[in-house]
């Protein structure tokens, strides 16, 4: 297999256009590629471009007969000849005709550091937002919160810190500041709400110029209730768009943790206690304004509720985690609330009882709006916690059910029908809202439970954290996998509980860790849970993404070839690797160690 490189080189008259000379280069198996140069050089002499031409020629016998080339840049060894260097051009590029993009193919990331260039892209950065200094931030205390939470898994190091934090107003400002840090070739992390938890906005590279959209790009812009949708802009929390929503008559079909923004939902994709209903955000974005790498603005589709018309770039772009741009826009469907709505609450005497039944309910069909499952720890820690209106919960494993209907007719008929599956799967106890405060009383138990988990963990020690992480498995297998990684959990001695969406096969263990030590063991119990998924079929994570954290157990779950389409897809609309550089899988054959290290 060979590599061709291609001169194009302008010569002077005889010739009265460009000549082209071409370099056979042997290449190792399943490798394939051709080098083409940049901006054409000036013109040479006909003598010296026949000197040039021949030693190009000899220099291509001499590589067709190397074995030992493993990466692009051994590839364009036309590099230690001055004369070929001036032909092909600085700006070469390698263009690889495969469909997949291995990481020893790419060539080591290079970002700019020059010191004068860099005070001058901030110069300019500064310039876009007015010189406003409302607009962007050096505080230490603001890098810090743009760099790491409590609840992240993965921790910076004190290095990894943002140059500057900016706080846009527009889809415009965003598109120039993108376009500037593309110009000068200066990684950006996109920003809204923080509450990722797998070191989703960590800094790996230095510097870094985090883009944060949330302080000013928090708006709804526009709603219509005929066609039950409203766009907003990307920055806005959706514990607001569905305050927005309530007062409507409809909601907002995903609902993950507290403080979480629209344009972080989307490239987390995130979940929550409603998909089993409403489904998760990839089923809930109508369309996407999106900032790509080099700053330009992409709007993926229009605002029908289907369409077949071309790539499915909402799909594209939502679980992107802020690799392939920044989301500045979204269109979101919204659903009309259930007339009639109530909770359930059941306890069972083990996990594994309470797993079977909701798979159970779910294969009767029952449609219900949400299905949440909290194992006897998680109840244990409401309770002493006090974190509820009552704390004489039962301390067993629960399942939390919302049911919604047209009238309070269909919802007796569902709870009769609950009733009886769940006395099958040997419940304990069975109540439900008889009134609104009831329903919401019984729904704050399950809303606080990550809260509840931590404050325990403050209680032993006050600087303990919380390592939280999500696997997903087909309902099938969820009672056993569940089962089988409490039991692990309970062995360890730690403060733990487990959160499931029971309905889907989605559920989370939270871990509480207050030295190094107990950090390994947290790190050990968290690869068997991972590992116990993806034997029984399942996924790394449902709803949390990848991020730093999962970036291995990604590859274990998926293997090269996937993994090497994503970097393809990457490679395509990021080439300069700027767009939150590291997450979920690697692009730099040279990784600093400190990208990966707690």
């Amino acid at each position: 297999m060979t590599l061709g490189i291609a001169l194009r080189t302008p010569l002077r008259r005889p010739w009265s256009r460009s000549s082209l000379q071409v370099l056979r280069v042997r290449l190792p198996s399943g490798s394939r590629g051709y080098v083409t140069g940049g901006q054409s050089p000036p013109s040479r002499s006909w003598g010296k471009a026949v000197v040039v031409a021949g030693a190009a020629g000899c220099l291509g016998y001499l590589l067709s007969q190397s074995k030992e080339f493993k990466r692009w840049e051994k590839y364009v060894v036309a590099h230690e000849s001055a004369e070929v260097k001036e032909l092909i051009g600085h700006k070469h590029q390698i263009i690889n005709d495969q469909s997949v993009t291995k990481l020893e193919e790419l060539e080591p990331l290079r970002y700019n550091t020059d010191q004068k260039e860099i005070a001058e892209l901030v110069r300019k950065l500064k310039a876009v937002l007015e010189n406003n200094e409302d607009n962007f931030t050096h505080s230490p205390g603001e890098l810090e919160q743009h760099s790491d939470s409590d609840f992240n898994t993965h921790h910076p190091t004190p290095q990894q810190r943002p140059l500057i934090v900016l706080f846009p107003h527009t889809t415009d400002q965003v598109s120039q500041i993108v376009a500037l840090c593309h110009e000068y070739n200066v990684p950006i992390v996109p920003f809204s709400g923080g509450t990722s938890l797998e070191g989703h906005y960590l800094p790996t590279r230095n510097p870094t110029i985090s883009i944060d959209i949330s302080k000013y790009m928090n708006n709804i812009i526009k709603f219509d209730k005929t066609d039950l949708d409203v766009t907003v802009q990307g920055g806005l929390p959706w514990e607001d768009l569905q305050d927005f929503l309530n007062d409507q008559g409809l909601l907002f079909g995903c609902d993950p943790g507290p403080g979480a923004q629209i344009a972080g939902c989307v490239a987390n994709s995130c979940s929550g206690t409603k998909a089993y209903r409403y489904g998760t955000m990839k089923e809930n974005v109508l369309n996407l304004t999106v900032v790509l790498p080099d700053g330009s603005i992409v709007r993926t589709k229009r605002r029908p509720k289907k369409s077949s018309a071309g790539y499915n770039l909402n799909g594209l772009f939502t679980g992107s985690e802020g690799t392939l741009g920044i989301v500045t826009e979204v269109t979101l469907k919204t659903h009309v609330k259930p007339r009639f709505e109530t909770v359930v609450v059941v306890s069972f005497p083990s996990i594994a009882d309470a797993a079977a039944c909701s798979s159970s309910i779910t294969q009767a069909g029952i449609n219900v709006n949400a299905m949440e499952l909290l194992d006897d720890n998680m109840m244990h820690l409401i309770n002493v916690n006090d974190a509820t209106p009552r704390n004489d919960w039962l301390e067993t494993s629960t399942i939390f059910f919302k049911i919604g209907g047209t009238t309070q007719t269909v919802i007796d008929e569902l709870v009769g029908e609950m009733k009886k599956i769940s006395h099958l799967n040997h419940a304990q106890k069975f109540e439900f809202a008889a009134d609104e405060e009831a329903k919401e009383e019984l729904w704050e138990a399950r809303k606080v439970a990550l809260w509840s988990v931590l404050d325990q963990g403050k209680l032993k020690s006050p600087g303990a954290r919380i390592w939280t992480t999500d696997v997903a498995v087909p309902i099938s297998k969820f009672a056993k996998v569940i089962q089988e990684t409490k039991e692990e959990m309970d062995k360890s001695g730690l403060i733990n509980a487990i959160v499931g969406h029971a309905g889907d096969g989605n559920f989370h263990a939270f871990i509480v860790y207050t030295n190094k030590d107990e950090l390994e063991r947290v790190k050990k119990i968290v690869g068997h849970m991972v590992h116990r998924a993806l034997y029984a079929e399942g996924t790394c994570t449902g709803e949390h993404g990848v991020g730093i954290g999962k970036r291995t157990y990604l590859h274990d779950e998926l293997g090269d070839t996937p993994i090497d389409l994503m970097r393809r897809i990457k490679i395509a609309i990021d080439p300069k690797r700027i767009m939150n550089p590291d997450k979920i899988f690697p692009i730099d054959p040279e990784e600093p160690e400190s990208i990966v290290s707690e």
